[in-house]
């Protein structure tokens, strides 16, 4: 039996978008751009769904035709072609649901990753016990064997952290995440020392919003931003009861930077936060 086609991943998709978006800026009709570019139109709506791996010369060409002038977005877009990407976390396919892999491929490109946590420490931040703790806990309750699969593939996607690459990362996250002692006192403290330590990486700014600040933007979210090659192809990524939910559109995009602006305006400077997590663990 032929195996089933695998679907489009979230950067796959995103490069589908944007180039509808150039198409549409254009005042172009599928069918049109399909007859200039010498293919149907079922072709040109596959490509703009990220079904079908289209090649950097490809995207030049389309972006020619779209008479877009921008050439960094053009180089931008090209670098995005090749089909998915194959990666650490192909091991997990079929196994987790598909937006923890496209978080994953996400993060493996990125340029900067910008987080902002109310009540759990950011997952790239997590020690294996704590994401235990946390993964555990959730509704409908998951096998032992299925907890394991999380906690694992939540571990791996903190080596974008680490290495002659790493990812830089700032995390804000609210003193709430840092008493909550998932997994009990040992494990809080445990991890309360890893925040500690690694916020002394070159790469990682890690902020702390105190309870005394009381009220602030989007008190009741976590969101990610997730830095594209160019910031208009940075992705805001949503993690609900429901699973993820990456958005991309300009406005959201705007929106969404300017929210966590703020959040990180409410937050201690770095050295601040290091005294006030070591208050806290020392209460523990």
């Amino acid at each position: 039996m032929a195996r089933a086609k695998l679907p489009p991943t979230v950067r796959q998709r995103r490069l589908g978008s944007e180039l509808r978006r150039l198409r549409e800026r254009a005042d172009l009709s599928a069918t049109r751009a399909g007859q200039l570019f010498g293919a149907t139109q079922a072709r040109i709506s596959y490509i703009e769904a990220g079904g079908y791996a289209v090649s950097a010369e490809r995207v030049r060409a389309l972006a020619r035709l779209y008479s877009c002038a921008d050439e960094r977005l053009v180089e931008a877009l090209a670098g995005m072609t090749g089909g998915r990407t194959r990666g650490w976390w192909d091991e997990y396919r079929h196994v987790l649901p598909t937006a923890a892999l496209d978080l994953a491929e996400l993060e493996h490109h990125a340029r900067f990753v910008r987080v902002v946590s109310v009540v759990h420490v950011p997952g790239l931040l997590q020690t294996p016990e704590h994401a235990r703790a946390v993964v555990s806990d959730v509704v409908p309750a998951l096998a032992p064997a299925e907890v394991e699969r999380w906690v694992s593939h939540r571990i791996k996607r903190q080596g974008i952290l680490y290495g002659d690459a790493s990812t830089p990362l700032t995390a804000v996250v609210h003193e709430a995440a840092l008493r909550m002692a998932f997994g009990g006192r040992t494990t809080a403290r445990a991890q309360l020392a890893v925040l500690l330590s690694r916020s002394e990486a070159p790469n990682i700014t890690l902020r702390i919003i105190p309870f005394a600040v009381g009220t602030f933007p989007s008190a009741g979210h976590s969101v990610d931003q997730i830095g594209g090659s160019i910031p208009e192809l940075d992705t805001i990524q949503l993690d609900t009861d429901h699973g993820s939910w990456f958005l991309d559109a300009p406005s959201q995009l705007v929106r969404y930077r300017m929210m966590l602006d703020r959040m990180e305006a409410s937050s201690l400077s770095p050295d601040a936060s290091r005294d006030l997590i070591r208050s806290i663990e020392k209460s523990l």
